[in-house]
C-alpha cells in the first residue's frame, strides 16, 4: 500500500482545520476516546463535533504569537496510507509552509466559495508550485453558502484556469465541497447533481503519484557499522535509508566523493539478507573490498551518477531573522554530509503578492529566493525537481549554529 502526502492551504477562516477534521472524521481515523475528549470540548450547542477542533491544538499558542510548526496528521483507508501536512498559510509564517510542502506529493487549495480566487490563494499556489509540487486539488469550499451553485464553481474554476499557465503543475483538479456539511468530501452530495467528478477522499486515493522507486539510485550513508568483536570480526556494513531507486545483490555501484567503483555483495534489512531493496527502506549495504566509507558518502549506481559541482544554484526560503548576506560562509548540510558554501550572490526574490520575480539586495525572514553558491568540496545531488529526496539541504550559520536557510537545488 503506498502513501501519498499532501498539504492543505488557504485563507484564514477558509476552512482548512474543519477540512482535516471531517477527513479524519469520516474515514473513522479518530480513535473513540478522542472523539470523547473532542464532544466535551464542543462548545456551539447542538453540534455533536466541532470539527477543527481535530487539528486546532496548537489555537492557544497561535494566539499567543508563538512560532507554530508543522503538525502531521495520518489516516488510511484500503487503498492508500495519508500524511497530511499540517501547516499554517500566514504569510509570516511562510517557512512553515514550505517545510511542510517540500515534502508533500500534492496540495489542496482551498477557496471561499463567497471570496473566490484570492491574494493568498496565488501566494499559495505559487509557492506549491516553486517547490516542486505536480498535483493539486483547488477545492472550492464553503459551496453550501451560495446555496450550491455551479454558476459559483465554474467561474472560480475559469479564474483559475488563466492563472495555471504560470504554475508547474501537471494536474489540477476542482471539486466543490462543504466541510462543514460534508459535501463531496468522503461520499457524493445530492447537492451539487450538476458536478460529475469524483468526492475529494476517492480523488485521493486513485490520483497518481509517481513512485520514487522508479528514480536514479540514491543511498547516502548514514552510519557505518564495525562491531569489531570475535564473532564478527570482519562485519563492516553501511546503514541508511535508499533514498530513491532500487538496489540489489550484484550491481555495480560508485562511491562519492572517491569515485571508487564496486559491487553490492549483501544487504541486509531488520539483521536478515534480502535480495532487493526499493525507495524507504532502511537498510545495511556490504561492498566488495576494503573501500574507505565514510558518514555522508554516497553509494550509486554506476550507471546513475547524480550532478557533481563546487557552482550550485537553488532556491532558498530564508528562515531567520539575520537576513542573509553575499560573501558570508554558512555550512550547507546535505543529509549527513556537510560542505562549506559562500554565497556568490541573490539572483533573484519571488514576490508572492505581485506574482512576478524581481532584483533583490537582501533576503530575509520568509522571503523566497533564488541564490549562486560555491563550496569547497564538490555536492553530489539532483535538481530537486527531478528528485527531490536528493535535491534539498539546509544552510546553517557558523556562529549561531543556527538553521538559516532551506534550499531547493536547480539543474
Amino acid at each position: 500500500m503506498n502513501t501519498l502526502k499532501f498539504i492543505t492551504a488557504g485563507n484564514v477562516d477558509d476552512g482548512k482545520s474543519t477540512l482535516i477534521g471531517r477527513l479524519l472524521y469520516d474515514s473513522d481515523s479518530i480513535h473513540t476516546d478522542q472523539l470523547g475528549i473532542l464532544q466535551q470540548q464542543t462548545k456551539q450547542q447542538g453540534v455533536d463535533i466541532d470539527l477543527s477542533l481535530i487539528t486546532d491544538g496548537l489555537r492557544a499558542e497561535r494566539e499567543q504569537g508563538i512560532t507554530i510548526d508543522v503538525a502531521y496528521k495520518y489516516f488510511s483507508t484500503k487503498r492508500r496510507k495519508f500524511i497530511i501536512a499540517d501547516a499554517p498559510g500566514h504569510e509570516q509564517y511562510t517557512r512553515n509552509m514550505i517545510t511542510g510542502a517540500s515534502n508533500s506529493d500534492l496540495i489542496i487549495i482551498l477557496v471561499d466559495a463567497r471570496k473566490g480566487i484570492t491574494t493568498q490563494t496565488k501566494r499559495h499556489a505559487s509557492i506549491g508550485s516553486l517547490i516542486g509540487i505536480k498535483k493539486a486539488i483547488i477545492a472550492v469550499n464553503k459551496i453550501d453558502l451560495v446555496e450550491y451553485s455551479e454558476t459559483v464553481f465554474n467561474s472560480i474554476k475559469g479564474e483559475f484556469e488563466n492563472l495555471k499557465e504560470d504554475l508547474n503543475f501537471d494536474e489540477i483538479v476542482y471539486i466543490p465541497i462543504s466541510a462543514l456539511e460534508g459535501d463531496n468530501i468522503v461520499e457524493k452530495s445530492v447537492n451539487t447533481p450538476w458536478f460529475e467528478g469524483d468526492t475529494l477522499l476517492k480523488t485521493l486515493e486513485y490520483i497518481e503519484i509517481p513512485s520514487s522507486e522508479n528514480l536514479a539510485s540514491r543511498f547516502q550513508v548514514q552510519w557505518v557499522i564495525r562491531p569489531k568483536n570475535e564473532e564478527n570480526h570482519d562485519y563492516r556494513g553501511y546503514a541508511g535509508q535508499v533514498l530513491s531507486g532500487a538496489y540489489q545483490e550484484g550491481d555495480r555501484v560508485t562511491i562519492l566523493p572517491s569515485g571508487i567503483e564496486t559491487t553490492i555483495l549483501k544487504i541486509e534489512k531488520h539483521q536478515e539478507t534480502i535480495v532487493k531493496a526499493v525507495a524507504g527502506e532502511n537498510i545495511v549495504l556490504h561492498l566488495a573490498g576494503n573501500t574507505d566509507i565514510s558518514r555522508g558518502d554516497s553509494i550509486v549506481k554506476t550507471t546513475e551518477l547524480p550532478l557533481s559541482s563546487n557552482d550550485l544554484k537553488s532556491w532558498v526560503s530564508w528562515l531567520d531573522h539575520t537576513v542573509l548576506q553575499i560573501g558570508k560562509t554558512y555550512v550547507l548540510q546535505h543529509r549527513f554530509r556537510k560542505v562549506r558554501v559562500k554565497i556568490q550572490s541573490i539572483d533573484k526574490k519571488w514576490d508572492s503578492n505581485q506574482w512576478q520575480f524581481s532584483q533583490a539586495n537582501e533576503i530575509g525572514l520568509n522571503d523566497i529566493g533564488q541564490i549562486s553558491l560555491k563550496s569547497n568540496q564538490p555536492l553530489f545531488f539532483d535538481a530537486f525537481s527531478e528528485n527531490s529526496k536528493n535535491g534539498s539541504a539546509i544552510l546553517i550559520d557558523e556562529t549561531t549554529h543556527n538553521t538559516v536557510g532551506a534550499l531547493l537545488f536547480l539543474a
